[in-house]
C-alpha cells in the first residue's frame, strides 16, 4: 500500500482512489490532481489494456445516434442469422440477457433515441478539444491527431436510409460535406469502387495507438505523486453514510473519495453499494493489420457493416461489431472473419505483413446513456462507466466532471441524463 503523505497542516489525508486504469479513471486522475488531490489508482491490471487499449481509435464526436433507433426491433432477427451483419448474439446466454435486452429495446422509439442523443452530445461532441486539454503536458500528446472522420457508403440512397440519425447530428450543430462518387475517390482513391457516397466531417481526431496513449497518462499520474495498485476491489469499508476505504486482496486502503469507472465490471461492486445498475456487455472486436499496402486517408465508418478503419502506427485497425455473450465466454472466430471479408471489400488488393485479433467489453447500460454521479445513499462514491462504444471519446470529459464532484464543484452541464439515482 502507498504510504500517507502529511498536509501542509501536518495532519493526514487519505487519497482520492481512482478505481479502473482504463481512458475515464485515467482522465480523473490527471484532473483530480489539477485540483490538488492525492491520488491513487487502482486496477487488477495495467493500466490502458481493457476496452481503452482495443477501441477505434477515433474521437468520433458525432457518434451520438445510439444503436437503438426506431426499426431496430424489426430489423434484429434479420441481422442476428445473417453472416454477413455486424450483430451476434451468443444464444446459450440469452436467458441471461432477456431482461436487459427488453429494457433495452423499450428505447427503440424516436422520442428516446433523440433523448439519448442529446445526452451523448454533451459528453462527446468536442472530444477533440477535451483530448487536448486532458494531454497537454503529459507526453501523450504525440498520438493525438486531428483528423476527419468519413462516412462512407456505397450510394446516396443508402446514405438516405441513414436519415434520421443524420438529422440528429444536424440538430446538434454537426455539419457534414457531401462527397459524390467522382469527388469521394478524389479525396481518398485507396476505397473501392463500390463506394459512391460520403459524408466527410472535420473536426474529429485519433489516437494513433490508445494502449500508449492512455499508459502514458497513467504514467503521467504517476511521475505527479500518484499511485498506482495492482488487484481487485473486493468490498467497500463504510463509517456511517460515507465510505472510508476499499477492501483489495485481504487489505484495506483508506481513502477519502471514491471513483468507480471499472467499464463492464462496474455492476456487482454499484450493488454492494445498494444500486442495480442494468448493465451488460456489449462485446467488441478488432483486427489489426500490420504494414498495410494501403491506408484510408482518414478514419472511415463504412455504414453497410458498420466497422470503423483507422489509421494507426505501423497498423490498421478494424473494429466494430456487436456481439451479446457476457463477460465470460471466449471470443467468437465469426465478428474476426466478417471484419476480414469487410475490408477486402472496402480496400481493393490490400496486403499487409500480419494481423493481430483482439475481444473486448464494451459497458452498456439499458438506456444507453452514460452513468456520471454520486451514488445515491452513499457519501463519497462518484460512478464514472457506460459509454457503449464512445468511451475513449467521452472519457476526458467524464472524467474532468467526476473530478469536479469530488472536489465540491458544480460542473457546467446538466447532470440528470446521467444520474445513478435514475436507477433506483
Amino acid at each position: 500500500m502507498p504510504k500517507e503523505k502529511r498536509n501542509p497542516k501536518g495532519r493526514e489525508k487519505p487519497p482520492v482512489a481512482v478505481v479502473g486504469a482504463g481512458i475515464v479513471g485515467v482522465s480523473a486522475a490527471i484532473w483530480l490532481q489539477r485540483e490538488g488531490h492525492r491520488v491513487v489508482l487502482v486496477d487488477r491490471g495495467e493500466p490502458g489494456e481493457g476496452t481503452s487499449y482495443g477501441n477505434g481509435g477515433v474521437l468520433a464526436s458525432s457518434s451520438i445516434v445510439p444503436i437503438t433507433v426506431p426499426g431496430l426491433v424489426r430489423k434484429a432477427p434479420r441481422m442476428l442469422f445473417s453472416p454477413r451483419q455486424p450483430l451476434y448474439l451468443k444464444w446459450s446466454y440469452l436467458p441471461r440477457l432477456a431482461p436487459w435486452l427488453r429494457r433495452y429495446l423499450s428505447h427503440c422509439t424516436v422520442e428516446e433515441a433523440s433523448r439519448i442523443a442529446s445526452a451523448l452530445a454533451a459528453i462527446v461532441g468536442d472530444s477533440l478539444a477535451d483530448h487536448q486539454a486532458l494531454s497537454d503536458g503529459t507526453g501523450a500528446e504525440k498520438w493525438l491527431k486531428p483528423s476527419d472522420y468519413v462516412f462512407v457508403y456505397d450510394s446516396p440512397a443508402q446514405f438516405k436510409n441513414d436519415a434520421f440519425g443524420w438529422s440528429l447530428r444536424d440538430r446538434h450543430g454537426f455539419s457534414w460535406e457531401e462527397l459524390e462518387r467522382e469527388a469521394l475517390h478524389a479525396y481518398d482513391p485507396s476505397l473501392g469502387a463500390r463506394f459512391g457516397f460520403a459524408a466527410r466531417l472535420g473536426g474529429h481526431g485519433t489516437i494513433t495507438d490508445p494502449g500508449r496513449y492512455v499508459k502514458a497518462l497513467a504514467s503521467h499520474v504517476l511521475a505527479n505523486g500518484g499511485d498506482l495498485i495492482r488487484g481487485e476491489v473486493s468490498d467497500f469499508v463504510r463509517d456511517g453514510e460515507g465510505i472510508v476505504g476499499l477492501r483489495i486482496g485481504g487489505e484495506t486502503l483508506g481513502c477519502s473519495a471514491v471513483v468507480l469507472a471499472t467499464g463492464a465490471w462496474s455492476k456487482p461492486l454499484c450493488r454492494k453499494l445498494g444500486l442495480d445498475v442494468p448493465l451488460e456487455s456489449e462485446r467488441g472486436y478488432h483486427v489489426e493489420l500490420w504494414e498495410p499496402s494501403t491506408m484510408p486517408r482518414a478514419p472511415c465508418m463504412v455504414a453497410a457493416e458498420k466497422f470503423v478503419m483507422t489509421p494507426m502506427e505501423g497498423r490498421l485497425r478494424l473494429a466494430g461489431v456487436v456481439e451479446f455473450g457476457g463477460l465470460a465466454a471466449k471470443p467468437s472466430t465469426a465478428p474476426i472473419k466478417l471484419l476480414m471479408r469487410s475490408v477486402e471489400a472496402a480496400l481493393p488488393g490490400i496486403t499487409w505483413k500480419h494481423e493481430t485479433e483482439w475481444m473486448g467489453h464494451r459497458p452498456a447500460p439499458a438506456d444507453s446513456i452514460p452513468v456520471i454521479g454520486e451514488i445515491p445513499g452513499v457519501k463519497g462514491v462518484f460512478l464514472g462507466f457506460g459509454h457503449h462504444h464512445v468511451g475513449l471519446t467521452g472519457g476526458p470529459k467524464t472524467g474532468r466532471i467526476l473530478a469536479q464532484l469530488v472536489s465540491g464543484q458544480r460542473p457546467n452541464l446538466d447532470l440528470a441524463p446521467y444520474a445513478p439515482s435514475r436507477f433506483q
